[in-house]
């Protein structure tokens, strides 16, 4: 097919649409593109969801699902409580309740009480879940997800927007699985980092071997560290990635590979992790029974490949000022009639775009000229122009985010193109055939 678009004038890279509209800090920007705020009365470190944020983060919820599905995942839920002996068992009390918030007293004396603490991670109660039931070495590994909600303590000094905060809403997940399984799935869930970043458009800043350092709170089990430090590093040198190695950033259970991300100025932070833990399954007494009718102890990985949702809609914020990919906009697609006339048309599009599960808004004549009304919908992938000849011919003239602008075509086949575009999650806004 012969490429549909037309140049009226120079368009607007990528680049253009990112000086536009970006600022060196996502909380700005987000709260005057209506995805996020804060407020006193809620409390520091807690932010809320406005309707176009709410959207992005859960698109991007539904997007990591999906792909954990794919993968063979199986998706749990678990409470936000638990009782502080739990994390005594894991070791989360003894090296890491200065972050945690402090416990609270359940019941009476008369009739006994207990403390239950705010968790802040989700692995203790993920062996928990597995330890249930009885598994067999057929069933391994056992890939289990959960998007959990989780709570750190932090100072109210190091709070800010949504790249630190108090309420965190993690994409975790544990694989229980054989020795011989670690750096297959270890490789598995780096892959999957990869594809995530690709669809949303992040490029890692470098990937870290996070080590131990002198003077931490860390497990004092020197022969799971050293199987656990060659465990990851064996599956970064297979995978042909380029990673630094780094003391000081373990976690108090082991090491782990970090993928860092960095904002406009160069600030690092953590967003994908993956952890090999022979630890908690320790600790926990966890077991499979092998093909030699014993029990064996499995190895627990952690990852997260996408890390807090918080934090990956703070980077995506700055690092697309605004302009998320198609499949991730707030709003995919905005209906333009260029005057009183074509509404019906204008109305009839937006509903047949929310039948094809789009995001599509109609901004009609009352709300300016259409060139004031094209500004002001800069940073939507998709502008549908409709005039008196679009109209009547069941067409649309499309603009695209980028600034090209192409030839009507027929309203089924300008949603289907979107449609298959948005179900892909490509970064392009468009295929010309």
């Amino acid at each position: 097919m012969r490429s549909l678009a037309r140049c009226h004038r120079r368009p607007p890279t990528s680049t253009d649409v990112h000086e536009e509209t970006a600022m060196p800090d996502h909380r700005k920007l987000g709260r005057e593109l209506g995805l996020f705020d804060t407020d006193p009365l809620i409390g520091a470190g807690l932010p809320y969801w406005l309707p176009d944020g709410a959207t992005v983060r859960h698109t991007l919820e539904e997007y990591i699902r999906a792909a954990e599905r794919r993968a063979g995942y199986r998706h749990v839920y678990s409470p936000v409580l638990g009782k502080r002996e739990l994390y005594e068992l894991s070791g989360h009390w003894q090296h890491y309740s200065d972050d945690m918030f402090p416990p609270m007293d359940l019941g009476s004396e008369d009739l006994g009480s207990e403390q239950v603490v705010l968790r802040p991670s989700l692995c203790p109660h993920h062996a928990v879940i597995y330890r249930s039931r009885a598994h067999s070495y057929r069933e391994l590994p056992l890939r289990m997800a959960e998007l959990g909600g989780m709570y750190r303590s932090e100072l109210s000094g190091v709070l800010g927007g949504l790249t630190r905060v108090r309420a965190i809403q993690l994409n975790d997940a544990h694989i229980f699985c054989t020795l011989d399984q670690v750096a297959d799935e270890a490789g598995a869930a780096l892959e999957m980092i990869r594809r995530a970043y690709e669809a949303l458009g992040i490029t890692p800043a470098r990937y870290r071997l996070s080590l131990p350092g002198p003077g931490g709170k860390y497990v004092a089990a020197p022969e799971m560290w050293r199987r656990s430090t060659a465990l990851l590093t064996d599956v970064l040198d297979r995978s042909g990635l380029s990673y630094e190695a780094v003391e000081g950033e373990a976690a108090f259970y082991g090491p782990k590979i970090d993928v860092q991300v960095a904002d406009g100025v160069g600030r690092e932070s953590t967003l994908s992790t993956v952890q090999v833990d022979f630890h908690q399954p320790e600790r926990f007494d966890l077991h499979y029974i092998g093909p030699d009718g014993a029990r064996h102890r499995p190895v627990m990985v952690h990852r997260s490949i996408i890390g807090s949702v918080e934090r990956a809609v703070a980077h995506l914020i700055e690092e697309h000022g605004g302009a998320f990919p198609a499949w991730l906009a707030p709003t995919q697609l905005v209906a333009l009639p260029i005057s009183e006339p074509e509404l019906a048309r204008a109305e009839e599009l937006v509903r047949r775009c929310g039948e094809l599960g789009l995001r599509a808004e109609l901004v009609g004549p009352e709300r300016g000229s259409l060139g004031a009304r094209i500004r002001a919908a800069r940073l939507v992938p998709y502008q549908a122009v409709l005039g008196a000849r679009e109209a009547a011919d069941g067409r649309v003239a499309l603009r695209l985010r980028d600034g090209r602008r192409l030839d009507p075509l027929p309203v089924g086949e300008v949603l289907a193109r979107i449609g298959a575009l948005v179900r892909g999650h490509g970064a392009e806004l468009w295929d010309a055939e």
